[in-house]
């Protein structure tokens, strides 16, 4: 039985596709510009046609010219046949034009296919939950989506100007031979076609594995050079510039030995195709050969066969790694579709309302949550926020206090229980509503690889300049940012770190100030700050609550002695609660945390003051 508002695991879980399988899930991306496609289609056999053509004229050039030549005739330029070689002009250029048409009809399906796929993948990964995005590899998942957008393209282009093309072309040719000359043309262009074909299938499919590997070693050591790199300062305080470079250089090492393998049997391949392409135009020059001696063939049918042969070979030997690139293709789109595979936890129920909110009450009634089955984070968790009241939560790491936001925000859905605002279960209401009426000011506020004002503004991204000057001055930063050459253009660099800890949490305070929404909550917004900046910042934080409703998740109970109610919590469930008067009176758990915390800050005071 599936629970409130989730989905079973299996039934989003990724599985591997067939190729024909992958090229269906393209096919209406592309079929959205059916007549274009058409058009293209078109365009394609007429420079077929046109192309084949060709030798066609040729063989009449020649043997219009053969007997003049044998009777020793005067040539002038009267005897020239001026319109065949006016159709051998016009057929030449007849190919190009079609061929141009062709590529530039089919552009803009190709590209807005890899738009729209890359788009609605990027759209889909923003909308999983909490526990993918926590699992997931960045360099990979990147990797994945470039390297399918780029497949597209590349299965897009290789289908419509190679394999289409070439199997027209096929067609025509032992069609045309078949009619006009004795069955060996045909029968030896066809036995040679079907070996060259069953042969590339067979050895291709064979170190198709190879390749697969080569992707799985080259995303993983991406995944390294990516998480090295974003992790550079840990690098540097340990000085594992070397150890990183070593788990560096051994993905490598595993990507090299695959590549190598790779290579051989690709020489394998390219040698057995070259050899029935070598053996069929061998026997089939032979049989022109002999049908010139007997009399049963012109010059110019020598000609013909030979120019079809070179016609029909040349691209067919690029068919071969062709077909392996479509091949690669493939498995790269598959991985990218894989994606959307993903299991979207945390959904909308199909017409979800917009959260309505009238005075912003929070209620957490009965509400249980494991992020593993076989470990209860929350039980049984009951209690709630009036209507502008601000109520604080504490208690030792791992009492689930944390796990409250991520709940009030629906990144994970309760296991049992619920969460309502102002009476309405969060689960029954659209996210971007419920979200859009939450701020929060984190303890880590990582900030956009852009300028302050644009990571102010992301509260807002429709906010004009000057509302977000505004928002900077209620969050006491404005006069900082003016003292930067760049002032509000000046960029915060990777996650914010070109910015003190102070500064990032007073962008966040801005951020969220120029958001104005209706529930706050505080996950530790200052523990990660000394006391001069976390003395500092709590007056904005208590300026931003005023009014509003706002849940504080905290370690230093020095922050919240001024909250409306304190709950306490430990493993997960709800031990004690009332103001802070109420609970020193108690002489509980909160009690003995403050006497802690407490000690430890007259320790630190005593200790500042010897150094002093």
């Amino acid at each position: 039985m599936r629970r409130h508002g989730t989905t079973e695991p299996e039934a989003g879980r990724p599985r591997n596709r067939s190729d024909w399988e992958t090229v269906g899930l393209l096919f209406p991306y592309l079929w959205r510009y059916k007549w274009r496609v058409m058009l293209a289609i078109a365009c394609l056999v007429s420079a077929k046609g046109a192309n084949l053509g060709v030798p066609l004229l040729l063989k009449k050039l020649i043997d219009y010219f053969e007997p003049l030549l044998k009777n020793d005739a005067l040539l002038t330029a009267a005897a020239m046949p001026a319109a065949l070689l006016l159709a051998y002009g016009a057929l030449r250029l007849s190919t190009t034009v079609f061929t141009e048409l062709r590529e530039l009809l089919f552009a803009r399906v190709t590209q807005s296919a890899v738009r729209s796929i890359a788009i609605q993948v990027f759209d889909y990964l923003h909308a999983l939950s909490m526990r993918f995005h926590l699992d997931r590899q960045t360099g990979g998942v990147t990797r994945d989506i470039e390297r399918g957008s780029r497949a597209i393209s590349s299965l897009v282009s290789y289908t419509l100007y190679s394999i289409l093309p070439t199997l027209v072309e096929i067609t025509l040719v032992v069609g045309y031979l078949f009619i006009h000359y004795e069955i060996w043309f045909s029968a030896i262009t066809g036995v040679a076609l079907v070996s060259y074909i069953v042969f590339t299938v067979k050895v291709t499919e064979w170190r198709t594995h190879f390749r697969r590997t080569m992707n799985d070693l080259d995303s993983k050591a991406n995944v390294r050079a990516v998480d090295s790199l974003i992790n550079f300062e840990t690098v540097k305080y340990f000085g594992n510039e070397r150890f990183e470079s070593e788990r560096y250089g051994k993905s490598m090492k595993a990507w090299q030995e695959a590549a190598i393998d790779s290579q051989r049997s690709l020489t394998l391949l390219n040698t057995g195709q070259s050899a029935i392409i070598a053996v069929a135009v061998t026997a089939v020059l032979w049989r022109a050969a002999l049908g010139v001696l007997d009399k049963s063939m012109t010059l110019g049918d020598l000609v013909l066969v030979n120019a079809f042969m070179i016609q029909l070979y040349i691209p067919l030997n690029f068919l071969g790694v062709i077909y392996r690139e479509i091949k690669q293709a493939l498995a790269d789109i598959e991985r990218m579709f894989s994606l959307l595979d993903q299991n979207q936890e945390v959904v909308d129920k199909p017409g979800a309302p917009a959260l309505q909110v009238q005075g912003a009450r929070i209620e957490f009634r009965q509400v249980g949550f494991a992020y593993d089955k076989r470990r209860e984070v929350i039980r049984n968790l009951s209690f709630d926020v009036p209507a502008g009241h601000t109520v604080a939560v504490v208690g030792h790491s791992g009492a689930g206090k944390s796990t409250l936001s991520r709940l009030l925000y629906r990144f994970y859905d309760v296991t049992s229980g619920a969460i309502l605002i102002d009476g309405q279960d969060i689960r029954e209401v659209s996210q971007s509503s419920l979200r859009s009426s939450i701020g929060i000011v984190p303890q880590d506020t990582v900030l956009f690889n852009d300028t302050i004002a644009y990571n102010i503004a992301y509260g807002r991204p429709s906010a004009s300049r000057e509302e977000v000057e505004q928002a900077a001055r209620a969050a006491h930063i404005h006069d900082f940012v003016l003292t930067l050459p760049d002032g509000y253009d000046t960029r915060v660099g990777e996650r914010g770190l070109k910015l003190s800890g102070g500064e990032k949490q007073r962008v966040a305070i801005a951020r969220t100030i120029l958001k104005n929404p209706s529930i706050l909550i505080f996950d530790e917004a200052t523990s990660a700050l000394d006391s001069r900046s976390e003395r500092a910042i709590q007056q904005e934080l208590n300026a931003l609550s005023r009014n509003r409703t706002t849940l504080i998740v905290a370690h230093r109970l020095s922050t919240i002695v001024h909250a409306h109610r304190i709950l306490v919590m430990g493993q997960g469930e709800l031990i004690e609660q009332g103001t802070h008067r109420e609970l020193l009176e108690k002489n509980g758990e909160y009690a003995r945390m403050w006497a802690i915390q407490l000690h430890s800050q007259q320790e630190k005071d005593t200790y500042g003051n010897q150094m002093a």
